[in-house]
Order: structure tokens, then sequence, then C-alpha cells
């Protein structure tokens, strides 16, 4: 049984905090409540979404395709943020492709729902333009990161922001796992060094690894990696 938007404490974390009582009334007698398996494509680089989807429960990796046929990761998503607002509102098609890491839960939002609150609601609006100077500041730091730091630095970095932003489980394993292919697209690099240099921070002490699964043993040599 779907929960109801206004009893749901995942909007607290996103745009949908703004609305009011009957506004989220109104989405729960429209939404449609889904449940994604792991590996699964929410939607595709260049398809037309007629909605948002509200991450109930789960990650998910945004890519998009480059020129060499190569997938770039753009950012990790977990419960709480929205998906699919920017291409709505701008009302053009999807420009990353979004893929489930573990098995997830979110709520489709119809696009007749979201632009009428965002008519009516200044509140929600401003919350949602926020949202985008936000991600459009976290992308100007991603060019930066990779004009001018090193694979080394870029993997480290990859690594505490997992830490810091996803957690760890009762082992201290990173909640996030990775495959190599993800890692090295995440920081922009080939596989093969991304291998090799997750093989020296292991040498090195600053983590161990079990198959897929990351721990990281030393969060201060990781931040001090040149």
């Amino acid at each position: 049984m779907s929960s109801k938007c206004e009893q749901c404490i995942i909007r607290q974390f996103n745009s949908l905090k703004a609305l009011t009582k009957d506004e989220l009334l109104r989405i729960s007698g429209c939404k449609t409540s889904k449940f994604i398996k792991k590996g699964e494509i929410i939607f595709e680089e260049g398809e037309t979404l007629n909605g948002v989807y509200c991450v109930k429960d789960g990650i998910c990796k945004l890519s998009k395709l480059s020129a060499n046929g190569k997938d770039q990761i753009v950012k990790l998503v977990v419960k709480g943020d929205l998906l699919g607002q920017r291409s709505l509102i701008s009302d053009e098609s999807v420009n990353l492709s979004a893929v489930a890491l573990n098995d997830m839960e979110v709520c489709f939002i119809p696009k007749v729902e979201i632009f009428g609150n965002l008519k009516n609601n200044s509140d929600f609006s401003m919350d949602v333009l926020k949202q985008m100077a936000h991600d459009l500041k976290e992308s100007d730091n991603v060019i930066v990161n990779m004009a001018q730091k090193s694979v080394k630095q870029r993997l480290a970095e990859a690594l505490l922001y997992i830490h810091k932003n996803f957690g760890v489980n009762k082992d201290g394993i990173l909640n996030v796992v990775l495959s190599r292919e993800d890692y090295a697209s995440v920081v922009g690099t080939a596989t093969e060094s991304a291998i090799r240099v997750l093989s020296q921070f292991k040498k090195e002490g600053l983590i161990s690894t079990t198959g897929k699964q990351i721990k990281l043993e030393d969060l201060e040599g990781l931040k001090r990696i040149e």
C-alpha cells in the first residue's frame, strides 16, 4: 500500500516540502508508486518525461553517453531527491539516463500536477529554482576538478563523497556498491586506470576491498592525496 504524500517523511528532503496540505492531497490522488530492481532503467537519455519521480528508497546513477560511447556518471541520487524536474520545466527531452544501483521505490507525479503547483505556489517554484542552481554549481565544480585534478585525487574524492553522503553498513563497507567501470565513469578515466589506482590505495592501506565492496581505512590519508 502506497503512503500518502502529506504523511511521507521523504518530502521533507526535496521541493515538495513547500507544498500545502491540499496540494499534497491532490498529488497523493494522482501519483503512482513503482518498485525498480537493481540495474533497471528508470528513464533513458532522449526520452520525454510526463512527470517527475520522487525517490522514496534506494540509489540510482545519472549518466550521459559521451561521443566515444562511454557512460559518464554525472550524479548519484539517493532517497529524498526528485528526478526529471529540470527537463520537465525546460520542456526538453531528458539529458541524462537514470539506472537503479540497488532496489528502489519511486513515486511518479504527473506533469500537469507539477505545473499547477509551480504556477500557484511561489514557495515551491523558488525551492525548485534553488535546487537547480545548486545542481549547476555542482556541475561547475565537476568541470574544474576534471581539468585540474589527477585521477588519484578525483578517485579519492569520489570515495570520500560516497562515504560522507551515503554512509557505511555495520561492517564499515560503503553503502553504495559500484563496479570498477562505474568508478572510472564517475572520475572520467579508463577502467584500467581506476583499477590501478584502487589497487594502489589498497597497497597503501587507505582502503580494503572484498569483491566490489570497499571500506575506507584511512580517511585522512585519502584527503591528503595529491
